[in-house]
Parts: C-alpha cells; structure tokens; sequence
C-alpha cells in the first residue's frame, strides 16, 4: 500500500448567499489556492474527482459546467460523485492507491440560498414511506435530539453549550459564517432552536493530494492518510437507534481511529444533537480538541462541509497544530451515511 496525504487545503469564505456568482466563478480561487500552495499546474494533476448535488443546483449533470474552473482540455482524467466532497476525496484516495496516478486535486461546492434547502433534501429519503410526508432536514434532526434527550444522554442546555462552544471556536476561523456568541434563539423544530442549526450558506472547498515522495515535495508536513471507511446505516429510520451511530463506529475502527488516541477530531454534525451521538460512538473524550475550526455549526456549505472536515483537520497537521486528528463526515438524514479518516503528521526532527 502506498502512503498518500493532503499536501494541500483551501476554502472559500463562507456566505449567507453568493447570487452574484456562478458555481464557476465561486470554485476557481479555491482551485488556483491549492495548485500555488503545491506549485502544481492544472497539467501536473493525476487524476481530479469532484462532489455536488444536481438536486442543490437545479439542473442535471451541473458539475460538467464547474469542469470549465478546473480546465478539461486537454482532456484529462476526471470522475465525480453525488455526494459530499470527502466521498469523491474517498475516491481519489484510492486511484492513488491503486498507483495509477501520483497526484489528485479534490473539490466540492455548494449554493444552498437560491431554494428551501431543508425541502430539497426530503428528496434523499425513502420514496414509498418518508419522503411523500416531506419531513424537512430539521424536523428529522428534531427527532434524534429528542431521543437524546429522552434516553437521557443530552438536554437543551448541554446542547446550547455545545453551540456557544463552537461559534466562540470559529472566532479565529476567517471562514466561518457564524462567529462567536450569540443566542439561541426561538424553537425551529422543538427542541432544537435556531443556534442548534447549521446556517444556510454557500461555499467550495479543495484539496490536493499526493502519493509518497510526491507529498514530501509539495508539502513541509503532509497530512498522511493512515486510514479511511466509510458506512451506512439502513435507509428506513424506523429500524435504528436515533441515539447511536454504528456506521460511525465501524468506519472508524476499520480506518484505525481506535489504535491509538487522537488529539483533533473535526466532527460533520451539522445539528448540536449529532455531536453528542458522534462522540459517543468515536469514543471521544475532553482530552480531544472537537471542532477546532467551529465545526459545521459555524458555515455548513451543503456538499463541501465534509470535505471541508478533512481539509481542517489536514491544515491542523500541516501547521503542527495536532499529530493525530480523525476527521468525520456525513450525509442523509440523522448521520445515516458516515466516512471517518485519520491523518498523521511525520514526528519533528530536532
């Protein structure tokens, strides 16, 4: 097996709404970001593999028009999935795997403000029982916050302190939406409020990796990949335990994450509820930095907040800020997809 990292990271400062720019024209300093951090040209990449949602955009096979960013001619290798980017960040982990390309460039982008996001997402669920009642992505969330709360592993002031603790994280994060303190605010979906809520925001991420010597040239400290899974949980809600997340469990331990412990884990819980399940089933302690960054709490860009998990946790080894970091990340309702990697840093010499 081959050693691969992310050699490289970048995002896009996240907003309320970015109307006045295409997907296209959103992507592309994130994309020129990560090939100067590398040196790397757009012709020097191996293999590109990139993550959106026709559903979000609104119209079929939209990610060929984000290929105009990149620069597909000469032709070049690509792929993409319809999922978070740190699914098609999976994918290109294991072309470099595979030996058949030395170097990957990753992205994913979302524009949640033109439509009812929380509607659109009720599209992903089963389309006999769950979808025609169109419970919305809150109402959902609502309802595994609820049986935390009724298992007795959580209530809403636990919850708000896991708000006002991410937001005052994200205070030294240029590019988080939300910043700092604020109220709860009124109910959304009892009992989740609005400060337990991820914001509604556009935003794009990317990353770069590279296999072996490769990595060492591009980066002073990469970001090495010793392990990564990902599972699913079954697709009816009735059949699980909202309070628990086995999927989770089992990526992580078939990624390695419970060899030995980490310092940073970046979580993808969108919802304050899912952190308290998240933790729960990756073991995590308060030895453990969680959401360094503010988290998804702090700039949730549909598509791209799970690969921007990965990209956080990377930068926190590439500043020498951690050694060993987990980094998670999630789709479909209630945590019902989960992908867990962990990420290394080589020791300091000297």
């Amino acid at each position: 097996m081959r050693d691969v990292a992310i050699v490289a990271f970048s995002q896009t400062d996240h907003r309320r709404s970015t109307e006045e720019l295409s997907e296209v024209e959103m992507l592309m300093p994130v994309l020129h970001e990560v090939l100067e951090q590398t040196g790397l040209r757009t012709g020097d990449i191996g293999f590109t593999c990139s993550g959106s949602s026709d559903y979000l955009a609104g119209r079929a096979f939209s990610f060929t028009m984000a290929l105009d960013g990149v620069g597909a001619w000469p032709p070049i290798s690509e792929s993409h999935v319809e999922m978070d980017g740190a699914w098609a960040l999976y994918e290109a982990w294991v072309k470099l795997l595979t030996g058949e390309a030395d170097t990957a460039l990753v992205y994913s982008y979302g524009k949640s403000s033109p439509g009812p996001v929380r509607d659109v997402l009720t599209r992903q669920l089963d389309p006999y029982y769950l979808a025609p009642l169109w419970p919305d992505s809150v109402a959902l969330a609502a309802l595994q916050a609820q049986a935390l709360i009724d298992a007795g592993e959580a209530d809403e002031p636990a919850l708000a302190a896991i708000a006002a603790r991410s937001r005052s994280d994200a205070a030294g994060n240029p590019h988080a939406q939300l910043r700092g303190p604020r109220d709860q605010g009124e109910y959304l979906v009892r009992p989740l409020r609005t400060g337990d809520c991820p914001p509604i925001g556009d935003g794009a991420a990317a990353v770069v990796l590279a296999a072996g010597d490769k990595a060492r040239e591009l980066c002073e400290r990469p970001a090495w990949i010793r392990g990564m899974d990902h599972r699913i949980e079954a697709h009816s809600l009735g059949v699980r335990d909202l309070t628990d997340s086995p999927s989770t469990r089992l990526a992580a331990e078939r990624a390695g994450a419970f060899e030995r412990p980490v310092d940073t884990a970046e979580l993808h819980a969108p919802f304050t509820s899912q952190e308290v399940v998240l933790r729960k089933a990756l073991d995590l302690d308060e030895r453990v930095r969680v959401n360094p960054s503010g988290g998804a709490l702090a700039a949730n860009p549909v598509m791209a907040a799970g690969l921007i998990r990965l990209g956080e946790a990377a930068a926190a080894v590439h500043r020498g800020d951690s050694e060993r970091a987990l980094a998670h990340a999630t789709s479909g309702p209630c945590l019902q997809q989960n992908l867990v990697a962990v990420l290394e840093g080589e020791p300091h010499v000297g």
